[in-house]
């Protein structure tokens, strides 16, 4: 009964590696979603994914070596105990190392989101003075589609959904530079998943 009561009250001291892990798993999710540490920008589905798959690889791998280590320097811990210990720092190491990398990103996700909102004024003032009448009345309605470092196509629809005015803007001039696209396709044609700004 004795050693049933003891590995029981180890358990309990033990039992942190996953409940870290749910609530971690969320907050580096959010924290993804909201801080890139990549591109423009992740969704918040996808972000809980990448997080959950960063921290059962921090629970698996870095986990279990961790554990081992420890129970190197406490023989008392059970290997069980040590591997929750060793878990759940990891789990806390992952959301420092998503806080890093998302704070190193930021000057460029804002860099980008800038050139994007520099390029969607250009080609809505062009639209505004420039576009036929028909067009500028659907300025609000207005899309973009990413091709490159600092190379939009900006399209607004027309009475035919099937033709759009569209512009190519060019971000790396100032003022950004316009070319009128003889391609009359709407963006919604071209567009490939994460490119397509409305």
């Amino acid at each position: 009964m004795e050693v049933a009561w003891s590995r029981l009250r180890w358990r309990m001291r033990g039992a942190w590696m996953w409940p870290s892990f749910a609530v971690f798993t969320v907050a580096d999710g959010i924290l993804i979603n909201r801080q890139p540490i990549a591109g423009d920008g992740t969704e918040l589905v996808p972000a809980l994914i990448l997080a959950a798959v960063f921290n059962l690889v921090a629970v698996a791998v870095l986990g279990r070596m961790g554990g081992w280590l420890l129970r190197r320097r406490r023989r008392d811990l059970p290997p069980i105990v040590a591997h929750d210990y060793a878990g759940a720092v990891c789990v806390l190491g992952v959301f420092g190392a998503v806080l890093i990398a998302g704070l190193v990103h930021r000057p460029a996700v804002d860099e980008s989101r800038a050139d994007f909102s520099s390029q969607s004024a250009a080609a809505r003032r062009w639209i505004l003075t420039e576009a036929p009448p028909a067009y500028r009345r659907n300025v609000s309605r207005a899309n973009s589609l990413i091709l490159g470092a600092d190379l939009y196509r900006t399209c607004v629809p027309g009475p035919d959904p099937r033709r759009a005015l569209c512009v190519f803007v060019n971000t790396d001039q100032h003022p950004p530079g316009i070319r009128v696209d003889r391609n009359r396709e709407p963006n919604e044609s071209f567009a490939r998943n994460g490119q397509y700004s409305p």
